[in-house]
């Protein structure tokens, strides 16, 4: 999403972050294949892990999971229902995901690489449709 919005030329219109739900990878560097196959497009992933607190719900109007489990995690931690309500499945942007029923992004870290590609494709669409989503709501 931080490439789209910079390639778009909306830096500083979208505030974008990434935290995970557990604290399994803290302070990590992204997965190596998930680096290679965003660079094979032109992405750089920097930064390292961290895990959603209380202050992202306070900070985003919009918390997005991977899959349904991510999400049930974060609508578990949420401070109220306001908060719950903001936490959504990223490929809900994706018309194609919505209309094949397919919202959850897989998790590819135990497969090969053409999994991260695949996520990559599967993310990249989804962005796309919020960046549409956004300005469609004159947000951006």
């Amino acid at each position: 999403m931080r490439d789209l919005v910079a390639r778009e030329g909306l830096d500083g219109a979208v505030e974008i972050d990434s935290a995970g739900t557990g604290a399994w990878h803290v302070g990590q560097p992204p997965d190596r294949r998930s680096t290679a196959a965003a660079k094979a497009r032109g992405i750089v992933m920097e930064g390292a892990a961290r895990q959603v607190t209380g202050a992202d719900f306070e900070a985003y109007d919009l918390l997005l999971a991977a899959d349904e489990q991510n999400a049930a995690a974060l609508r578990a931690a949420a401070p109220d229902d306001d908060a719950a309500s903001r936490v959504r499945l990223l490929r809900e942007y994706d018309p194609a995901a919505v209309a094949a029923k397919d919202l959850e992004v897989p998790d590819p870290y135990y497969g090969g690489a053409d999994g991260f590609d695949d996520v990559i494709d599967m993310v990249d669409a989804a962005c796309r449709g919020l960046l549409d989503r956004l300005r469609a709501d004159g947000r951006v």
